[in-house]
């Protein structure tokens, strides 16, 4: 299944989501494992969509 994300900060905020699910995960390792197995895979999931981004071009602005 896909779903399409959308964030007004961009991918910052998504690496912020997969922190937050990875930490999650972490405190529910010993009273809910699967779900923590769950929510590892979401933000490895996310960690590979945001990978496959193309890398943002920069720009110089001239004085």
């Amino acid at each position: 299944m896909a779903a399409v994300l959308r964030l007004p900060g961009g991918a910052g905020e998504a690496s912020e989501i997969v922190e937050a699910l990875l930490v999650a995960a972490g405190a529910r390792d010993t009273t809910a494992p699967k779900l923590a197995a769950r929510w590892r895979q979401i933000a490895n999931d996310i960690g590979d969509a945001l990978d496959q981004l193309p890398v943002p071009k920069t720009t110089q602005e001239q004085n």
